[in-house]
């Protein structure tokens, strides 16, 4: 990290539970390593349980605030129900994700815990009344996660919602070298940009993430090497729009893309993550050029929305559909069984029979192997929520008949008796199959065997379905991936730090919204294991010493 990026003041206010009035507070100082006698202010035996909702984005901010409190001593569960504090980190996509979110609320509320809420709900809607009285964790101020749920323990009610910047600008975020509890120990998410330049009519997400927000290169770079020296295999880029990173700063993705995929050793995999068709247009040839790399996945997701030109620009999605053709075909041509995922918003105000009809006609042209179908959701305080409506009976008869066509095709009908090499990552729901994915991030399920996990190995399709194939084994696996250049881990786990045997602390559940890198199309979920701390957990005097750095 280049700069400290923590700014004293960025406590909104705080709110008293007996005086219920605002108060401007100044961060209180941290004495320093020599002056906390041991086990002071080690909190040691709360337990914290954290809910996400959303993106890999969120799935990510979710990670890093595991890791700091784990960090900081407290114990991170995944039981609900034994948890002294709850952080719910929402996702404002979608109405029916935020309603899950406020119930969540109520239901905390009446177990009597502590909640601090967290993600693009409150971010957005920082002065509503719904959140008066509880804590706020902010998009950018993850980092500050710890010192939240230290007073929301005290009954103290923290509002943290300002952006961070660096040189007069916006920032990516929270440094992108603290620890971390993954949900998978074998995925690295890593957050390269933050926020978009567009201005969507639909989207609430920009009123959280505000406009684009940048990591360094060298960031990135050093990150990837961190993790990979951990034990990662797979990377996944994530942001609001991947084309648009860098030009905050002075550089573009395929810059980053370059200097990333140096430091990619044989045996890992790197994803890129959601792009709109306007910022990844000027970037083809590189980004075609890229995705041909045999340690990248031969997969984008490129959300169309809508293939009528009229409703994109009611959408202000800056493009039509001969734009959106022009990408996927020129993507097609040149990189050899690429997947491409897109996304698909069902009666948008204003949409006729004919729009309708265009984007069926676009579906039926392509046959997408992954498409997200969303039926449009009014978002408040959005251009779109003013809008005349689509009448509701209809929006959701366009929705049903997008998913029948969507169903009516089978993307792996010819792949019986295929030889594949895929990057095995994960148990399938099913607890019977591993997760591989092909180079095209397609899902192949294989049987289960101890030396597989984290590792690459050669599959013949013995049965494919609508959304992944079956294979058997034909090779041992290949060796783990070893680092292409040595790094220094940023943090190390201590033996004496207190945190759960449970695998799943990061992130007890997670929904897939409409506009965010896609989840596996089969269900599943990481394989038993040990918490990896991805560097988690550190000395209470290193800790300490990040602490006053972050104040400073």
């Amino acid at each position: 990290v280049t700069c400290k990026m923590a700014e004293e003041g960025d406590i909104e206010d705080v709110l008293g539970q007996e005086e219920r009035q605002r108060t401007q507070i100044v961060p209180k100082r941290l004495r320093t390593a020599e002056e906390v006698p041991a086990g002071d202010n080690i909190p040691a035996t709360e337990r914290v349980f954290i809910r996400t909702w959303g993106c890999s984005h969120n799935n990510s901010d979710s990670e890093y605030m595991a890791g700091l409190l784990a960090a900081s001593g407290y114990l991170v569960t995944s039981k609900a129900d034994e948890a002294d504090v709850w952080i719910l980190n929402s996702c404002t996509v979608k109405t029916p994700s935020e309603d899950n979110f406020m119930n969540a609320i109520k239901e905390a509320h009446t177990l009597g815990k502590h909640v601090v809420v967290a993600g693009c709900v409150p971010q957005a809607q920082p002065r509503d009344a719904r959140f008066s009285n509880f804590s706020i964790v902010g998009v950018q101020q993850i980092d500050r996660v710890a010192e939240v749920v230290e007073e929301t323990l005290k009954g103290t009610v923290v509002h943290l919602l300002d952006h961070k910047s660096e040189h007069g600008r916006k920032s990516g975020g929270a440094p992108l070298n603290l620890p971390k509890i993954r949900k998978n120990k074998f995925i690295e998410i890593v957050p390269i940009n933050t926020g978009c330049l567009n201005s969507c009519t639909y989207c609430k997400t920009k009123h959280a993430r505000g406009t684009l927000g940048s990591y360094p290169v060298e960031e990135i770079v050093q990150r990837i090497q961190t993790v990979i020296a951990e034990g990662v295999v797979e990377i996944w880029m994530t942001s609001e729009d991947t084309g648009a990173y860098g030009r905050d700063i002075d550089t573009a993705l395929p810059a980053m893309l370059r200097a990333v995929v140096d430091v990619l050793p044989e045996g890992t995999m790197l994803r890129l993550g959601m792009t709109n068709p306007p910022y990844i247009r000027e970037h083809l040839e590189a980004v075609a050029e890229i995705l041909r790399h045999p340690r990248v996945y031969s997969f984008l997701h490129i959300p169309i929305q809508s293939a009528a030109d009229e409703v994109l620009a009611a959408m202000r999605r800056e493009y039509t559909q001969a734009d959106f053709r022009f990408i996927v075909d020129y993507l097609r041509a040149h990189v050899p069984g690429i997947t491409i995922a897109t996304d698909i918003i069902a009666g948008f105000p204003g949409e006729t029979d004919e729009d309708f009809a265009e984007t069926v006609r676009l579906v039926n042209d392509y046959k997408f192997p992954s498409l997200f179908i969303n039926q449009f959701y009014a978002r408040p305080g959005t251009p779109a929520a003013l809008m005349p409506r689509v009448p509701a009976a209809i929006a959701k008869q366009r929705t049903r008949e997008l998913s029948a066509l969507f169903r009516s095709y089978s993307p792996y009908d010819d792949r019986v008796g295929r030889v594949y090499r895929v990057l095995v990552t994960e148990v399938a729901a099913d607890g019977t199959h591993y997760v591989g994915h092909t180079k095209a991030y397609e899902q192949v399920l294989v049987p289960l065997r101890d030396d597989l996990l984290g590792r690459m190995v050669d599959v013949r399709v013995t049965s494919v379905g609508k959304f992944h194939m079956t294979a058997k084994i034909i090779s041992d696996p290949l060796p783990a991936p070893v680092p292409l250049v040595a790094t220094t881990r940023t943090t190390s786990r201590s033996a004496a730090t207190k945190t759960p045997a449970a695998p799943h602390a990061a992130a007890a559940a997670a929904t897939t919204c409409c506009s965010s890198e896609p989840s596996p199309t089969v269900p599943s979920e990481p394989a038993p294991s040990p918490l990896l701390l991805g560097g988690v957990v550190v000395l209470a005097a290193a800790v300490l010493a990040w602490r006053r750095w972050a104040r400073s």
